[in-house]
Formats: structure tokens, sequence, C-alpha cells
């Protein structure tokens, strides 16, 4: 095994489990870090939760390191009892005093958790694997053994004459891990015998991409005069963003992804609309909507005179539009992704009514029947709204 760089001025502790890995682990730390400390989480899980942990109280006792056991109840909570299990563990780790917590998930962890997640759909990031190091909770998670592979660790253990407990739930096929691990990787080394190298390899390649796409989110966010998230939520933004919609709350404002572009917005109570009546006026102010809408008189252009009184009204869903004589009449729907405007937007625009005649929309513009006549004057509207909407 590697020999582990120091990292002066940096508490450790060691996730303990007791089993072959953290045993390992702990054992080639401590000879670097001498003030190494251990934490093992009782899950309570198994009948032998607690000789697992007065093993490790041993283990730590001859080694002279200081040892935490942390209880914890695990509720599953909507989720799998790995899931439930793995959240209770970090927030175990986040009550350490140590500043950076060492975890012993090896090359086979890596591989199989890889495999896991892309047998469940999850994407490039589940693709990237377990990360390396990452922050959580103001903390730092070190993996140093992610491209050791579990032979080498139990090689190291019977060399040096370790001592470790087997957990009996690693046998139980139930478990998805477990059913990779016994049934479905002797299968797959058969035909594929470096397919852990290989799958582990993938997701150092896919956690640097995915490490390209924080950094640009990062990047994005402070270029609007945002706070940086924390890790959890950065890799929720990012789990969101890639999907083909998504509305995310952050920093008093809503970020929204539309046709691969993130866009900024306020967040902010809806009041409700009624119509208005516009008669000419060059302004006219809609609180209700943000904003208000502006006319300019222009010869040859816009919505001719004598369609007025106009009602200022939103939309009710099923009006069309013809603003352009040489193509059809289309739904405001089929314009409006024409032209690319996110649908959250299309609710809230006001548009102008002759009745129940649909006048003019914005930014598509006034519908055909109403335009005015070549040389003859007329009304160009335009909306201006705080969101910029």
């Amino acid at each position: 095994m590697a020999s582990s760089r120091k990292r002066p001025n940096a508490s450790l502790a060691v996730a303990l489990s007791g089993g072959v890995d953290s045993v390992v682990l702990l054992h080639r730390l401590r000879q670097d870090f001498p003030a190494v400390r251990a934490i093992h989480v009782h899950h309570g899980l198994s009948p032998n939760a607690d000789a697992w942990a007065k093993f490790c109280e041993r283990l730590c006792r001859r080694w002279k390191v200081p040892l935490s056991v942390r209880k914890v109840a695990v509720r599953k909570a909507g989720k799998g009892l790995e899931a439930a299990a793995r959240e209770a563990r970090y927030a175990a780790f986040a009550r350490s005093p140590a500043k950076v917590i060492v975890l012993a998930h090896h090359l086979d962890d890596q591989a199989e958790t890889v495999l896991m997640n892309l047998l469940r759909g999850a994407g490039t990031r589940g693709a990237s694997g377990m990360a390396a190091q990452m922050m959580r909770g103001g903390k730092t998670y070190l993996r140093p053994l992610l491209d050791v592979p579990r032979n080498s660790i139990l090689a190291y253990a019977r060399r040096h004459r370790l001592e470790w407990i087997e957990d009996e739930s690693n046998s139980d096929e139930a478990l998805t891990r477990n059913f990779i691990r016994r049934k479905i990787g002797p299968l797959l080394a058969k035909k594929y015998p470096k397919w852990k190298e290989s799958l582990a390899r993938a997701a150092t390649h896919f956690s640097k991409k995915e490490a390209g796409k924080e950094d640009l989110l990062r990047s994005f966010l402070r270029s609007r005069g945002l706070k940086a998230p924390s890790e959890s939520k950065l890799a929720e933004m990012l789990r969101q963003f890639g999907g083909k919609s998504a509305q995310v709350a952050h920093d008093g404002k809503v970020l929204r992804l539309y046709r691969k572009k993130i866009r900024v917005e306020a967040t902010r109570d809806q009041a409700a609309f009624h119509p208005v009546v516009w008669s000419g006026q060059s302004v006219l102010k809609l609180p209700a909507l943000g904003g208000e809408l502006r006319f300019r008189r222009i010869r040859g252009r816009g919505i001719a005179l004598e369609h007025r009184p106009l009602s200022v009204r939103l939309r009710a869903g099923g009006e069309r539009l013809q603003p352009d004589p040489k193509r059809p009449r289309r739904t405001l729907k089929n314009l409006f992704q024409e032209a690319g405007v996110p649908p959250w937007q299309r609710r809230r625009l006001p548009m102008l009514f002759s009745g129940d005649e649909l006048v003019w929309a914005p930014i598509l513009g006034v519908d055909v029947r109403f335009q005015a006549q070549p040389g003859a004057p007329g009304w160009v509207p335009q909306w201006s709204s705080a969101s910029g909407a």
C-alpha cells in the first residue's frame, strides 16, 4: 500500500467500523499521524453491534488511539436502510471535533458504487462514484484507499497479523451492494478481469467533468452576486440542472433551468391580477405583475388607433395569434415556445384584448387584424418588468 501523505495542522479521525478496511487504514495512518483519532458509529442494527464497539475499544486501547463511540438511531423516513444508515453516520461524524474524517472505501467499493449508480440511472454524477476528497458540513472527508483493491488490503492485514471483525450483513444478498459483490462481480470478472479498475478509472474521468460543472456553477452564482452554496446544496443543484428543466431556491432567488440556460429571478408572492382597461395613455402601470406597459405612437406600426379601448388580461389558455400575415394563426403556446419564452413567464405576461379577441402579446407582436396600415398612426406596446421578463 502506498504511503500516506502527511497533512500538518489538521486533526484526523478514522471512521473505524472494525472491518478489515478501516482497521488497515487506522494501522497505516497511525504510523504517520501519532495524534490520529478514531470514531466508531454504533448503529444498533445488528445483534453483534455491542461486540463490534467493544472490539474497537480494545483495538484502540492497545494501539493507544483515542476512540469515540457514537450511538445513532437509524430512521428510514422513506429511504432505504443503507441510505438511512449512511446519513446517521455522517450526522455522527459532524459532531466530531476532528477537522478531517478519513474513510476506508477502496477500489472495489468504488467500482461497485459506480455500477449500482449506473444501474439505477443516476447519470454522470452517479458515474463519478465516491470522491477522493469532499467537503460536507464544514469538514473534509478523505478516501485515500480508492485506488487500492481489497485483496491488497487483505494481504496487508495478514502480513501485519491484524485482527478484524466480519459484519454478517455482508452476506445478505438482498442488499444491492452484496448482490453485486457476490453474484454480478464474479460473473463480470470471468469476461472482464479488470472490470473494477475500469469502472474506477471511468469514475475518475466523470468526476473531473463533474468538477468542471461545479466550477462553472460556482462562477455563475458568483457573477450574479449570489453566495456560494454548501457542498450538499451544490450537488443537489447539479443533479436538478442535469435534467431538461429545474427550479431551485437559493440565496433569496429562484434559479430556473430552461433550454439548457439557467435564469435567476426574484422570489415574490404572485398577487391576483384583475383586468385593466387601456384607453390610450402612454404608460399603464401594472403593479400586480411587477411592471408597466409603455406605448409609443409610430406611423405604420403597432395597433391601429381605432382599436380602443382595449383590456389588459392574462392568458386563459387556447388563445391564438397571427402577428405575421405570411404565416398561419397559431396558438400562443407554440409561438412562445418558438420565441424561447419559459413556461413560468408566459403565465404572468399582460395581453391586450379587444373583447374576446387577442390583439397583442409581449415578444410576439400585434395580430394582423389589428395592425396599423402603412402610413397610418399606430400604438406600439412594450412590456417592461423589474425582473426583465
